[in-house]
């Protein structure tokens, strides 16, 4: 029996109404923050990590460009590439190049590419991109990035000397008045190079100025990520902290208490007037084809 035009119309906008409430919904990344394809173990990281409120300090929305540099398994990925997709933004992966080791790099290279390929209907088509030694500097076409996004990386770049590199690739990359977001381990204020090189942790004032040098200024810091339990000072390091737990049963639950490590958040931005090549201190254009 067809439906009286009263009664049509009210089907029709109970069905706006809820079309419009799961896209409202998938619009939030808290929403895919907390979603089925997660796993529960990585959801539990959410305490520690708080993406949701990070990505809004950071001010990246849905319908941006965004650059992910060295993702790892893709524990953001998995947040940014359907919140991304869902909201008409676009999202470039910049990973390990395929000629830098060790092994076990490698094979995260290697799952984490076909993770996205098997995964294209929920994260739609992220592009993959390579950055690091000794000559992939080039993360996307200059100027053609909203947003850049790295987690727990920089302190990396340092260890291996190549971190100036990699700012100044990342502001190559954005548009001018674009968004760096940087997350890392927390060093105590003063603390020394070869420290910092040591423990995984880097102090804020050492980010600033790597990013300063490259070009970017500095906008705000935050503490979404902060963990006043964590000493940063253990035995193996920052790898002492779960999700590593490097010292295995030693200790185990002293390091499960504390959690993940304190983490500096911070937020940067290539100037709108900005040229990128002004502005590194390198002795050759780290872009540059020749290693």
């Amino acid at each position: 029996m067809p439906l009286k035009p009263v009664a049509f119309c009210a089907s029709l906008l109970t069905a706006m109404f809820l079309s419009t409430a799961v896209s409202a919904e998938h619009h939030d990344p808290a929403y895919w923050a907390e979603a089925e394809h997660r796993s529960e173990a990585n959801k539990h990281r959410n305490q520690y990590r708080n993406p949701a409120e990070t990505l809004a300090f950071f001010g990246i929305s849905s319908d941006m460009t965004v650059i992910e540099v060295w993702p790892g398994r893709g524990w953001y990925t998995e947040i940014l590439a359907p919140w991304l997709h869902h909201g008409g933004g676009r999202l470039i992966a910049a990973g390990w190049p395929a000629d830098m080791g060790p092994e076990w790099r490698l094979n995260f290279r290697a799952e984490y590419n076909q993770w996205l390929e098997d995964n294209q209907s929920l994260f739609g088509e992220v592009k993959v991109t390579e950055l690091g030694p000794e000559n992939h500097w080039s993360i996307a076409e200059p100027g053609s990035a909203d947003a850049i996004v790295t987690f727990r990386n920089v302190h990396n770049w340092l260890a291996g000397d190549y971190a100036e590199k990699a700012f100044h690739a990342m502001f190559r990359a954005l548009k001018p008045g674009g968004i760096l977001g940087v997350v890392d381990h927390r060093a105590k204020a003063g603390t020394d190079l070869e420290t910092m090189k040591k423990s995984g942790y880097i102090t804020e004032a050492k980010v600033v100025e790597l990013a300063g040098l490259a070009g970017f200024v500095f906008e705000a810091g935050s503490e979404i990520n902060a963990n006043p339990l964590d000493s940063t000072n253990h035995p193996a390091g920052v790898w002492t902290l779960p999700p590593a737990l490097r010292l295995g049963d030693e200790q185990r639950e002293h390091y499960l208490q504390i959690g993940e490590s304190d983490r500096l958040t911070l937020r940067f931005r290539k100037p709108i007037d900005a040229d990128d090549r002004e502005h590194c201190s390198c002795q050759e254009d780290p872009l540059s084809e020749s290693p």
